[in-house]
């Protein structure tokens, strides 16, 4: 009975809707671990031409040379060869560079989108008044569900010739595919972990990680019109120490002394510049120097949350290691994405019932505050999926004190709008948190190319056991 392959005709078989479409990006290596339909038939066929035993006397034997010595099996010489020059350890390399370049792109843009969001909505509530911060936090938090279709149209447009249904079909297998490694905790799925559905389980994690999210941002939003926006980025950025501890006990990750000094040194540069220049409050601003401290303490229990937030979503929400950049990014905008969706679908619950008990009365920004507010809820956009994508292809504690970053932007766009100097604690403060992320950096660099090194020896080791166990069976003749 002819295969199905045979079936075809010489049109079908180089159509397009019969060819196999695994994944929506062409830079994903991790694709590979699915063998694509075909290859294996044709592969099998050329094995079963082949003779079941072969003559030749490099295979499995060795020769003595005219020098009287044993000749090393060239078998072992083919493999010492493919070893130095492994086409793995180049993609692995190439796939290094590429995850450091993805994340130095999403940092510039996360750092940009911050300070732009922190800006409009200290403009939007101080200066024109619209103080809303809960609608706020919906807004900006349920504008995350157009990440994931935007992102999907730029992938499209990257394969124009692709049927948009059989494109959209590989695009969810792909997203089911890593949802599934999540659930597995490997890269390497075998067949009846294909079959698993990982759905229930992503709802799950994706309502609790919407929970610690909106505690953590309706924090900011509360204190927003209480203190300062330097003094907001500041202290809502020490999540970073947070993240740290989190890290150890959530993700098993080891207590290096040059990552608690880099976490410390970030954290005394934030109490430098939230606190440094409080002698300075004038004596008619009392009262806001008071809502000053109550907006520090309001945004510091927000900033543990944000620490747990980072790692809870590092733990349960990102693809184990060893998958490729493109698609830790791809996940990554599609959570956020999720995220969005809880949102809007959930969080809308207390708006109601916060205007009834005159907690928060219901009003759209209007005028210069609503094309403000759109601005406020497209950095925002921004800087989330940026965020998420940076967490996923480093690490929550990097990330965090990556966003300390934005303390110094804060202070010079605040200078540049307002006109007011920068203090030289500010200034200090700012020099002491870039320090600590570049010490973190290179610390966290160094601990990425000690784990290469280790899997790199790992894996030399395991084929050396493969071949010598392959040895010892041709020696015995089996």
């Amino acid at each position: 009975m002819p295969s199905a392959e045979q079936t075809l005709s010489p049109f079908q078989k180089f159509d397009p809707q019969h060819l196999h479409h695994y994944s929506p990006d062409e830079e994903d290596d991790d694709d590979k671990m699915s063998p694509r339909p075909g290859i294996a038939t044709r592969a099998s066929d050329i094995q079963a031409s082949e003779p079941l035993l072969d003559d030749t006397p490099e295979r499995g034997r060795t020769e003595t040379n005219y020098e009287g010595t044993r000749e090393v099996d060239a078998r072992s010489r083919r493999r010492h060869q493919m070893r130095s020059r492994s086409p793995s350890d180049a993609a692995a390399e190439l796939a290094t560079k590429k995850k450091y370049l993805l994340a130095g792109v999403f940092l510039v843009l996360s750092l940009v989108s911050f300070v732009v969001q922190t800006e409009t909505a200290v403009y939007i509530q101080s200066t024109l008044g619209w103080k809303k911060p809960y609608l706020m936090l919906y807004l900006t938090h349920g504008s995350w569900v157009v990440i994931w279709p935007v992102q999907f149209l730029v992938l499209k447009l990257r394969k124009p010739q692709q049927p948009i249904r059989t494109f959209y079909n590989a695009h969810i297998h792909h997203i089911k595919t890593t949802c599934r490694m999540i659930m597995v905790g490997t890269v390497h799925l075998t067949a009846s972990q294909h079959k698993l559905n990982p759905l229930p389980m992503m709802f799950r994690r994706i309502v609790f990680i919407t929970c610690a999210l909106t505690i953590a941002g309706s924090t900011w939003y509360v204190a927003v019109n209480m203190t300062t926006p330097s003094d907001l980025t500041a202290i809502y950025n020490c999540s970073a120490f947070f993240a740290y501890v989190f890290s150890i006990f959530l993700l098993k990750e080891r207590v290096r002394t040059d990552k608690v000094f880099s976490v410390i040194v970030a954290c005394i540069g934030v109490l430098i510049v939230a606190y440094g220049d409080s002698g300075d409050v004038e004596k008619g601003k009392e009262v806001e120097a008071a809502n000053r401290t109550l907006g520090n303490l309001v945004i510091g229990v927000g900033s543990v949350m944000y620490g747990f937030y980072e790692v809870l979503y590092k733990k349960a929400a990102c693809p184990p290691e060893g998958v490729s950049p493109m698609r830790s990014v791809i996940f990554s905008n599609t959570i956020a994405s999720s995220l969005g969706i809880t949102t809007l679908l959930v969080l809308w619950i207390p708006i109601p019932i916060f205007h009834m008990m005159g907690w928060e009365t219901f009003e759209l920004p209007r005028s210069d505050a609503a094309w403000l507010m759109g601005i406020s809820v497209f950095a925002n956009a921004v800087f989330s999926g940026s965020f998420l994508s940076l967490i996923s292809l480093t690490s929550p504690v990097l990330s965090s004190v990556a966003a300390l970053l934005t303390i110094f932007l804060v202070a010079l766009t605040d200078w540049m709008w307002t006109g007011k100097p920068l203090s030289a604690t500010a200034l200090l403060g700012g020099l002491v948190i870039s320090s600590a992320f570049f010490l973190l950096a290179w610390s966290t660099w160094r601990e990425m190319k000690e784990e290469e090194q280790r899997s790199v020896r790992k894996k030399d080791d395991d084929d050396d056991q493969v071949y010598s166990d392959t040895d010892s069976e041709e020696a015995v003749g089996v």
